[in-house]
């Protein structure tokens, strides 16, 4: 038996040790753009799996209430990352030139903008060119009202009108005639019109991405502190959220269950489609198999920023060079996570 003396010593000497190695570990507050929903799985598999920890980072994942929102809190201090769309970020620089903490984007998520225009098969609208005179809906913040005049003028779209509601009222709605059609991100608006009674066969869907704007869309986003003091903490949150994501376009069904854990009352199968259909529509699309996950192109980053300055009407025109920091992504090889078609 040891001494009282050594076995307390002992024990200071493990838990002096455990302080240590968790010391190590950088916090890192994490902002989401929406609830925790099937997407959320992108950011839970790395945190669950130990990801995370493994590259000596402490993530803690919160659930958000619009890209807008995670974009102001991250160049508020409040987090010291996000995720959020791309135009946000954009709208933000411009609107907001002598911000001491205009946070940047570095990784491309959503290759493509998940923004759509829906409506019902028995309007007649099947094209864009069916819009022309006819009623719009969407909340005003919504991503895709606020692009909707890039879709116009590539569309040639004139005499439209808005209605302007609660994201809960858009799909009842429309699904109650109310309006003739509505944007917003397809996993969303789709699901919720089935959840109002629709058949997902009598929806027309419109994206943005297939008719002329190719936007980007949602991209981890970072505060300028947080590169400035540990750039090298930026580099493995990269690296152990592209393992996770690699997981999760795998097997989406299987990272639902991370979901589950921080919301128990989600619908399991309808979370797992809804991750689906991101990952089928805007994580592994054909533009994000050409260009590489994670990654950005220039001209079209350029383009968006010109079509963005214009659709915003911001007070300054959005700067490319200034929202996008593509130097603390993994390799290529690391990168090459997407399944292939």
């Amino acid at each position: 038996m040891l001494p009282l003396a050594a076995k307390l010593a002992g024990a200071f000497i493990a838990a002096a040790a455990f302080s240590t190695a968790h010391a190590q570990n950088t916090p890192i507050k994490f902002q989401l753009d929406w609830r925790f929903e099937g997407p959320a799985a992108l950011f839970l598999t790395p945190v669950a799996k130990g990801y995370f920890k493994d590259n000596k980072l402490d993530v803690t994942v919160d659930a958000g209430n619009g890209s807008g929102g995670a974009v102001t809190r991250v160049a508020s201090g409040t987090y010291d990352m996000g995720f959020a769309d791309l135009a946000a970020l954009m709208e933000f620089h411009a609107n907001n030139p002598d911000a001491p903490n205009k946070p940047v984007a570095v990784m491309m998520v959503y290759n493509n903008t998940p923004a759509s225009v829906m409506a019902l098969k028995k309007s007649g609208i099947t094209k864009p060119s069916d819009l022309n005179g006819k009623k719009m809906g969407a909340p005003v913040f919504d991503a895709g009202r606020r692009a909707f005049p890039v879709f116009a003028k590539a569309n040639k779209i004139t005499g439209f009108t808005w209605t302007a509601m609660d994201p809960p009222l858009r799909e009842t709605m429309l699904a109650r005639g109310d309006i003739d059609a509505i944007t917003g991100f397809t996993f969303t608006s789709l699901l919720n019109l089935e959840a109002r009674g629709v058949k997902a066969e009598d929806v027309v869907v419109l994206p943005y991405a297939d008719y002329g704007v190719k936007h980007y869309g949602n991209a981890v986003i970072v505060s300028p502190k947080l590169i400035r003091e540990n750039p090298a903490a930026v580099k493995a949150f990269l690296l152990a959220f592209t393992k996770g994501v690699k997981d999760v376009v795998t097997d989406p069904a299987a990272t639902i269950a991370y979901v589950k854990e921080r919301d128990g009352i989600i619908n399991v199968p309808l979370e797992t489609r809804r991750l689906k259909l991101a990952i089928d529509t805007v994580i592994n699309s054909p533009d994000a198999r050409s260009e590489g996950f994670g990654q950005v192109k220039g001209p079209r980053l350029s383009l968006m920023a010109s079509e963005v300055s214009d659709a915003f009407n911001t007070k300054t025109r959005v700067n490319p060079e200034a929202v996008w920091n593509g130097s603390f992504l993994p390799t290529a090889a690391q990168l090459n996570v997407l399944p292939k078609k």
